[in-house]
């Protein structure tokens, strides 16, 4: 009896012993792991990864680059990791979205934009530790300078030559000072400018309508004044066959300069052309306009004397 009474005390103690061990291994594994994730939320320990670098600012407030690749230490509360910036290309576009962007162009006409910005950062020391916000305050001095380019120009240039104010632009952003006589942005947040692009440039709707509507009248308008050249083209060619044919006529008759009244009183009776097209075969006759009475037609003769007047002698 005494026996089993010790068996079950033994026992007892034996899975006091256990729970106890557990629980303290549970209370170091709990602790190491928030130990750990302290230390990875505080990075405490931190990595500088390839094409990185990491601005670190101490209790003091002053601000230093680390760009050394590995693993590195810092104390927890007394430094403070403020920036981790990236060396390879970055892109950053107008307004900050990539969707287009309403603009408003030279003479007051909205136009839908996107652009994007590619550039690299060349000097740590001026990007992180003179500028405070950097990518801030260049996404502002980007949008500034090129709202100040596509504004200065119609809307009609900014669909038709996109390329030359693509090239102008990024000019503009590689050599423009910002303010007269200060830095441009290579100088001011020590990067490089790598490329602009223009990604769509757009009507609005109502303005593209518009538009259409307007080519369409200046092509009703160049085809009206095509038929007005041709009309005038061909007029100009009747009047010098109708010039030929009339000085054919008085060269024919020989008429002077004193037959040209009876000449004209002729012309007006007939249709000259359509009167001679029987003349083909050589018959002598033409054809006067019925007028309702048969009309005086008096020609002169070649000699310029009038006809039906009796001649006098030696004539």
């Amino acid at each position: 009896m005494e026996a089993e009474q010790r068996y079950e005390i033994l026992q007892r103690a034996r899975l006091k012993t256990l729970f106890k061990r557990l629980l303290l291994v549970l209370l170091v594994g709990v602790l190491s792991y928030y130990t750990i994730a302290v230390v990875y939320y505080t990075k405490t320990i931190y990595k500088v990864r390839r094409n990185y670098a990491v601005i670190l600012e101490d209790l003091s407030g002053e601000r230093r680059v680390i760009d050394d690749i590995g693993w590195h230490a810092r104390l927890p509360f007394f430094t403070r990791l403020e920036l981790e910036v990236p060396l390879m290309n970055q892109e950053m576009f107008l307004n900050g979205a990539a969707e287009p962007q309403r603009m408003m162009s030279k003479g007051n006409i909205a136009l839908w934009t996107s652009a994007m910005l590619t550039f690299r950062i060349t000097d740590l020391q001026r990007w992180g530790i003179e500028n405070r916000s950097p990518q801030v305050l260049l996404q502002n001095d980007f949008d500034g300078i090129v709202k100040d380019v596509i504004q200065g120009h119609q809307v009609d240039d900014l669909i038709s030559e996109r390329e030359r104010i693509k090239e102008e632009t990024y000019l503009a952003l590689k050599e423009r000072p910002i303010n007269a006589g200060g830095l441009n942005l290579e100088e001011k947040y020590g990067i490089e400018v790598v490329s602009f692009v223009l990604r769509d440039t757009r009507f609005g709707e109502k303005l593209a309508a518009a538009s259409e509507e307007k080519k369409r009248r200046e092509l009703i308008a160049e085809a009206e004044n095509y038929a007005a050249d041709q009309e005038a083209s061909r007029i100009r060619k009747l009047y010098q066959a109708y010039s030929l044919s009339i000085n054919d006529f008085r060269k024919e008759l020989g008429l002077g300069a004193h037959s040209d009244r009876y000449l004209f009183d002729f012309l007006n009776q007939q249709k000259w052309a359509t009167a001679y097209e029987k003349n083909q075969q050589g018959q002598n006759t033409f054809v006067i306009n019925s007028t309702g009475a048969d009309p005086a037609v008096v020609l002169p003769s070649p000699s310029g004397r009038q006809a039906g007047k009796p001649a006098e002698n030696g004539d």
